[in-house]
């Protein structure tokens, strides 16, 4: 029965149980005394939730802590081995796939290297169901407990009810890739696991947010900053976060032909792609016949060589200038979203970060306006280079918390969107 606002009783249970996880996930472990000032649910409520949730194996006992005069008080703690998720990030050189169980502790990854500027789709497919195969089979759960696959991507990500997630990534050349209906065809995965495919600098913001620098702010910009830049914009009213094309915002007019087609974008001299490429122009010697990361590696090694030895004078140069770009970039960001942090992530973005994030933060205040730039703080991610799978992972974490800890429904075709339901009727 539906009360007066339209909710019923199941709904009611489900946002109450959705409480108690995500206290005790994120503040974890608690007692059932402080479960209720920390929800807002009654004492009875909270019994019948923990209840519930340790019948359903989601929740267990933690150890306990003595009260004051009475009985020692039962700690819990959502258990981590109620659930698993699979993270992925399609990245600039490689694919990464990593398993987690409900805490998010790694438990199996599986990496495959990607030809430089080749994303062939039948290729990043491949590699993704090859690598889920790979690590369930290293850690060993059963694939019906999986929560989800949650995959970080570049470009935009269009959700549509006939093809699933489509991915419009205009610099890898993919134009309207049905990626979910790809995957979904030979996977070894039951049609119960959902997939959650996002913008690889929405799953950054995503685990940055829950788990690093950016804890604890209301209005962030996350910056995914390898080959290309892109950013997530995290406020109030996106709580989970919104993928901004930062990377293609024009810089410069009639300038550097960027990787999209577009002239002056921002990516096209910032990136480490259009970096390493600038330093080659200018007369550097990047490394032949190495990825990308390999070659930055030694970009950084040439224009900060050890104490005693000469500069690359090009190569210093050519960072020095693409901190005044991020920097511009970022002045951009500071005054359309006016965030209290700025953190900067990605493979290239905390190999450089170190070197040159004072110059950044001093060209980013220099170009924006002046109250909303002594407001924002300008840090690198804590997270590391795993930060996109982490944050993919989350995805149908975010998911089954949403659902108060309840998996899919076991009817199939009731849970089939209407794209599946078609390519099965085709199957049959």
């Amino acid at each position: 029965m539906a009360g007066r606002n339209g909710r019923t009783v199941r709904d009611l249970r489900r946002a109450n149980r959705t409480a108690v996880l995500q206290r005790l996930y994120f503040d974890g472990p608690l007692s059932r005394f402080e479960l209720g000032p920390a929800t807002g649910l009654s004492s009875g409520s909270i019994s019948n939730v923990v209840a519930d949730l340790v019948a359903d194996g989601l929740v267990e006992e933690a150890g306990s802590v003595d009260s004051d005069g009475g009985r020692p008080r039962t700690l819990l703690r959502v258990a981590p081995g109620s659930g698993h998720m699979i993270g992925v990030d399609v990245g600039e050189t490689r694919v990464r796939v990593e398993l987690f169980d409900l805490a998010l502790t790694e438990l199996a990854r599986a990496e495959r290297p990607l030809t430089p500027q080749r994303y062939d789709v039948d290729v990043i497919t491949g590699h993704i169901r090859d690598g889920i195969a790979e690590v369930l089979a290293a850690a060993g759960p059963a694939p019906e407990r999986l929560l989800g696959v949650g995959i970080g991507v570049p470009g935009i990500i269009e959700h549509t009810p006939d093809r699933g997630a489509v991915v419009h990534g205009q610099t890898i050349g993919w134009d309207a890739v049905p990626l979910e209906a790809l995957l979904r065809t030979g996977s070894q995965l039951p049609d119960s696991v959902p997939y959650f495919i996002e913008n690889g600098a929405k799953t950054l913001g995503q685990a940055e947010m829950w788990f690093g620098a950016g804890r604890g702010a209301g209005n962030a910009v996350v910056v995914l900053f390898g080959s290309g830049v892109g950013a997530c914009l995290v406020t109030p009213e996106v709580e989970r976060g919104r993928a901004v094309e930062w990377g293609h915002l024009t810089v410069r007019v009639r300038g550097r032909r960027c990787r999209c087609g577009a002239l002056g974008c921002l990516e096209a001299y910032a990136g480490a792609e259009s970096l390493l490429a600038r330093w080659r122009e200018e007369g550097g010697r990047p490394p032949r016949d190495t990825d990308e990361e390999t070659a930055l590696t030694a970009m950084l090694a040439a224009a900060y060589p050890p104490e005693g030895t000469d500069a690359d004078p090009v190569a210093l140069a050519v960072l020095e200038e693409t901190a005044e770009y991020l920097g511009a970039g970022l002045s951009d960001l500071i005054n359309l979203f006016q965030p209290e942090r700025i953190l900067i992530g990605g493979w290239a973005g905390l190999q450089l970060g170190s070197r040159f994030l004072p110059s950044v933060r001093r060209h980013a205040t220099a170009y924006a306006l002046r109250h909303p730039a002594q407001r924002v703080t300008i840090d690198l991610g804590r997270l590391g280079p795993d930060a996109v799978t982490v944050g993919a992972a989350i995805l149908p974490l975010a998911d089954f918390f949403t659902r108060g800890g309840r998996r899919a429904e076991s009817d199939r075709q009731d849970r089939l969107p209407a794209w599946q339901t078609a390519l099965e009727e085709r199957r049959a």
